[in-house]
Formats: structure tokens, C-alpha cells, sequence
């Protein structure tokens, strides 16, 4: 199956990759994205924006489409940068200005309580509507970056269960409890099962 995915976002494309080959399903970039004016991201919710932009890309797409949202929620920012997340330090920031801006605001601040999310919506030919699949991860921001791996937010993220931040994991251990890593897992589930369902396979 060839699922098309609609991201210019490096550090997740190869997250959708990496999933695509664990379940036997390629996760193939939309052609063209460059050219497509970017979908508005005005949602309130990880779930209206992954909805808005899977319907959006979806129309240019040959066959079924996913989209995400995702970013971080921190508890004592009242779940900030949440939607913003991307674009927490203003429109095209870099993560390392939106990571000093996460340090400057949670400077001197004791509870780092804060969590990955992530929401996939997909769509395909002839679906009522989009259908979508929500991961989380809990964890605490750290006062400095850990390690080079991952993207955004991941030097910060200090995840308890394996003592280290997410940008100190390699890329399929991060998969393994990852935010994205549930939403995509559940993602590829449903679709499996539903091929199974259709072309009657055990």
C-alpha cells in the first residue's frame, strides 16, 4: 500500500518512514508540496489542524493522504506553545530559538511537568470524512539541551522511564513511546485491519 504524506518537515518525514517500513506500507511524500501554498494552521486543536490540513493536501493527492499536528504542551505555561509549538518564537523560527524561548520562560521555575502530542488525521477517496489517531508521551523540560539527535523540541524533553532526553535516543528507540510513534502505530493498525476486512485476509 502506498500512503502519501503531506510534511516538509525533515525529522518527520523520517519518522513516518521509519513507521511505513515497521508495517510494510510506504509513507511517500506528496510530489509537488513545494508548489502548494501552505495550508493556514488557525486551529484551535491538534485535531483541527491535522483535520484542516489532511483535507486540504488531500485534494492533490492521488490516493489516501495523512497529516499531522504536533507539538508540546507544558504544564506551568498553561499548555503553551501547544498549536504553537512550530512557531513558538514567531513565523519560520528555528527550534534552537524556540527551545531558548522554553528555557527563558521556564527560567527559575521548579514544575517542568510537559508532554508530547500528536495528532494524524487521514483522508481518502470517497471517505465521509477524515479519520484521526492521537498519541502522547508525558515527560519534563530539562534547564539545558541533551543530546543532538531528534528535532525540535527533543533535547529538552527529558523522558523519566529511560533517563535521558529524546534527543539522546536513537531514532527507532524514540519510535518505540514516542507521540508520534502512537498516533502513526494506530494509524497503520487501522489501515491493516481494514485491508484485511476488504480483501479478506486472516
Amino acid at each position: 500500500m502506498t500512503l502519501y504524506c503531506a510534511t516538509g518537515n525533515a525529522g518527520k518525514l523520517r519518522e513516518f518512514q521509519l513507521a511505513g517500513k515497521r508495517f510494510g506500507i510506504a509513507a511517500v511524500p506528496l510530489a509537488g508540496l513545494d508548489a502548494i501554498s501552505p495550508c493556514p494552521e488557525d486551529g484551535r486543536t491538534f485535531e483541527e489542524n491535522a483535520i484542516r490540513k489532511a483535507l486540504y493536501y488531500g485534494a492533490h493527492a492521488p490516493g489516501p493522504l495523512f497529516a499531522d499536528d504536533s507539538g508540546l504542551e507544558v504544564d506551568a505555561l498553561g499548555g503553551a506553545p501547544g498549536v504553537y509549538s512550530a512557531r513558538f518564537a514567531g513565523e519560520n523560527a528555528t527550534d534552537a530559538a524556540n527551545n531558548r524561548l522554553l528555557l527563558e520562560k521556564l527560567h527559575g521555575v521548579a514544575d517542568r511537568r510537559a508532554r508530547f502530542v500528536c495528532v494524524i488525521a487521514l483522508t481518502q477517496p470517497g471517505a465521509p470524512a477524515p479519520v484521526t489517531f492521537r498519541g502522547s508521551v508525558e515527560g519534563e523540560i530539562l534547564e539545558e539541551p541533551h543530546g543532538a539527535g531528534g528535532f525540535g523540541y527533543d533535547p529538552l524533553f527529558y523522558y523519566p522511564p529511560f533517563a535521558c532526553s529524546f534527543g539522546e535516543l536513537s531514532a527507532d528507540r524514540k519510535f518505540d513511546v514516542s507521540h508520534r510513534g502512537q498516533a502513526l502505530a494506530a494509524l497503520f493498525a487501522h489501515l491493516s485491519e481494514r485491508d484485511k476486512l476488504q480483501f479478506g485476509h486472516a
